[in-house]
C-alpha cells in the first residue's frame, strides 16, 4: 500500500505457525536494503496453520528431530527468505490506483478451549469461556472498481485438523482464503490470524470438516464484502517498537539438573536446552524483547500487531479502550515465541498461562505485569501514530 504522500508499506501473510525473530529480522533487514521500507512499515503475520513446515528452532523442544533432519530445516527456511523478499519486490513493482474500505462481520465456529484438564490442556471445550467472533475485513478495489484484494481476520486457532495429519494445508483459513478466490476471479484473499490462542475450532476433525470451517468464514466476508463498508484513507503511519517482557521466575541450575531425571521427555529436553544456554551465556534471560506494531490509517482504521498467541482477553480489552469500529487486533505476528497471557489467565495457570513455556523453550512463565505492560504500550503507539 501506497498513501499520497508516498508512504509506502507491505502486509505479509504466510500460511506457517509462525515467524521467528531470526527470521523476522533477517527478512526485515534485506526488505529495508533492497526496497527502502523500515521495519515499522512491514508486517509478517501468519495464519498459524499447525499443517505446516517447522521455522528455525520454534517449538524445538516439541520435535524429536536428527541434525540431518534440522539441516533440512534450515535450508527450507533459507528458501523462505529469498521467497518473501521476492514476493515483497512483486507486490511494490504492482501498484496501482485503489480505493480502501473497512468494516466487520462475524463468525461463529470458534469456542474457547481452556478446560484446565490435565487430559485435555490445550483441546477442551469451555462453552462459558470468552470467544471474539468479530470478523474484520479490509476490501480493496482497483480504479476499475474491481476487487482486487480483500484481507480478514479471525481469532481462532488454526488447528482443525488433527495431530495425525501429515500434509501441509492452511487449515480453515487457508480454505477460506481459496474459497473467496474462487468465488473472485482475479483477486487475492489474505487472512490475517487475530488473538485465538485460547480458542479452537468447533467441531475439529478431517478434511470436509476444514472445508466446512473455511466455507463459513468465507461467506461471512463475502457478506460484508457487498454490504456498505467505510471508506478507508490516509495518511498511513506506522509505529514499531520492542520492548522487555518479564519472566515470573527462571530455574536454577541444580533445578535443571534435577529435571534431566524427569520421566517427561519434555522436561528432559527443555533443562538440556536450558542448561546448554547457560553455559553458553552464563545465565538465562530474565526477560524477553517483545515486538509491537500500530499502522493507523488516518481517522478510519487503526491495526494493533500483536507478537506472540495472543490471548483473547487482549483484544476484547482494547476494542473497549479503543473502540470496536475503526480496530482490528492482530496476533502471531512478527515473532511467535511463546503464548501471551492476560493477567487472567496467569492466574488461572494451565496451558496458555505457562505450560507451553516449557515446548517454546522459554525459562519459566511471564510476569503478572506483562498484560499491563504491552496495553500500554499500544495506547503509546496510538497515540504516537495520530
Amino acid at each position: 500500500m501506497e498513501d499520497r504522500k508516498g508512504r509506502r508499506a507491505v502486509l505479509v501473510t504466510t500460511d506457517l505457525l509462525g515467524f521467528t525473530a531470526r527470521l523476522n529480522k533477517a527478512v526485515a533487514e534485506r526488505v529495508e536494503k533492497q526496497y527502502s521500507l523500515p521495519k515499522d512499515r512491514v508486517v509478517f503475520n501468519s495464519s498459524h496453520t499447525h499443517s505446516g513446515p517447522v521455522i528455525d528452532r520454534q517449538l524445538a523442544v516439541a520435535y524429536p528431530m536428527t541434525p540431518e533432519q534440522w539441516s533440512d530445516v534450515d535450508a527450507c527456511v533459507r528458501e523462505l527468505e529469498d521467497k518473501i523478499v521476492n514476493v515483497i519486490g512483486v507486490a511494490l513493482k504492482d501498484l496501482a490506483s485503489a480505493r480502501l474500505s473497512f468494516g466487520r462481520t462475524e463468525a461463529n465456529f470458534n469456542v474457547n478451549r481452556r478446560t484446565l484438564s490435565p487430559r485435555e490442556p490445550f483441546g477442551g471445550v469451555n462453552q462459558k469461556g470468552p470467544v471474539d467472533t468479530d470478523v474484520p475485513v479490509l476490501r480493496i478495489d482497483g480504479a476499475n472498481g474491481k476487487l482486487r484484494a480483500v484481507v480478514f481476520g479471525y481469532s481462532c486457532h488454526n488447528v482443525t485438523l488433527g495431530p495425525d495429519f501429515y500434509q501441509y494445508h492452511g487449515d480453515y483459513a487457508g480454505a477460506a482464503q481459496e474459497w473467496l478466490e474462487t468465488r473472485h476471479p482475479g483477486a487475492i484473499a489474505l487472512f490475517v490470524a487475530g488473538c485465538g490462542a485460547d480458542a479452537n475450532p468447533n467441531p475439529r476433525g478431517g478434511l470436509d470438516v476444514v472445508r466446512g470451517h473455511g466455507e463459513t468464514l468465507a461467506t461471512a466476508v463475502d457478506k460484508a464484502l457487498d454490504a456498505t463498508l467505510r471508506p478507508v484513507g490516509g495518511p498511513l503511519k506506522c509505529a514499531y517498537e520492542v520492548f522487555p517482557l518479564p519472566f515470573a521466575t527462571v530455574p536454577t541450575r541444580e533445578e535443571l539438573q534435577k529435571r534431566l531425571q524427569d520421566e517427561n521427555i519434555y522436561q528432559r529436553r527443555h533443562a538440556q536446552l536450558m542448561l546448554e544456554t547457560l553455559d553458553h551465556n552464563g545465565r538465562l534471560p530474565v526477560e524477553y524483547p517483545y515486538p509491537l506494531q500500530v499502522w493507523q490509517f488516518g481517522p478510519d482504521l487503526t491495526l494493533v500487531v500483536m507478537a506472540g498467541e495472543v490471548v483473547v482477553d487482549f483484544a476484547l480489552r482494547l476494542k473497549k479502550e479503543l473502540g470496536p469500529e475503526r480496530l482490528w487486533v492482530a496476533g502471531y505476528s512478527n515473532d511467535v515465541f511463546a503464548y501471551i497471557p492476560s493477567l487472567r489467565i496467569l492466574q488461572e495457570g494451565g496451558y496458555e498461562g505457562g505450560g507451553a513455556m516449557l515446548y517454546y523453550g522459554q525459562p519459566g512463565p511471564f510476569a503478572a505485569s506483562v498484560e499491563e505492560i504491552i496495553v500500554r504500550k499500544v495506547h503509546e503507539l496510538v497515540q504516537r501514530t495520530r
